[in-house]
């Protein structure tokens, strides 16, 4: 079993993404768990969700405390008062990063074996027309990058599930998830 966590803040999809990505591995297969932990229930709040995606039966019923991947939807939580993004990830885990940085320029110290991968996430939704230029929805555009880092979802499988989870705009979604997919460092 693999257990994801993704970070983002209220407003950019984070929730939806985690939905997208376990309709689509349900498409390839796979047995899923999928939901959100809000908080504080507003937009720009730190908001996590959470995906478990198996090839046998999921008996845990919690969130996801020991995560082997992270996804990181909005750069500035990292860092930021009262969000630990690292918290529990497993050794040799991996972190996708929504960031025109590279992944060599986060340094996260005194995790061991973790990998750093990174995708401009916000360019490809303004681009797409995803949201607006000053609050890019993200989502569909880190579900690409989750399926090309984690090998555990097809793309085609991401656009099927884009095509039937978002009411509007499927084609850019799918579009954005396409780019990221292709452009994650």
């Amino acid at each position: 079993m693999i257990e994801i966590r993704l970070h983002g803040r209220g407003g950019q999809g984070a929730v939806k993404a985690a939905e997208i990505l376990a309709r689509a591995a349900f498409y390839d297969g796979k047995v899923v768990q999928s939901f959100p932990f809000f908080g504080v229930e507003r937009r720009g709040a730190p908001v996590q969700a959470f995906t478990r995606i198996s090839d046998d039966v999921i008996r845990i019923h919690s969130y996801i405390y020991e995560p082997d991947v992270l996804v990181v939807l909005d750069p500035t939580l990292i860092g930021a008062e009262g969000v630990n993004i690292l918290d529990g990830l497993q050794e040799n885990g991996k972190v996708i990063i929504n960031s025109t940085k590279k992944p060599e320029d986060f340094d996260f110290h005194g995790k061991n074996g973790i990998k750093v991968f990174t995708v401009d996430a916000t360019k490809i939704a303004i681009e797409q027309k995803l949201g607006s230029a000053s609050a890019p929805i993200v989502n569909t555009a880190i579900v690409g990058a989750i399926a090309k880092v984690t090998g555990l979802v097809t793309i085609g499988s991401v656009k099927k599930a884009i095509f039937d989870t978002i009411p509007r705009y499927q084609e850019k979604n799918a579009a954005a998830a396409e780019a990221t997919f292709n452009q994650v460092k």
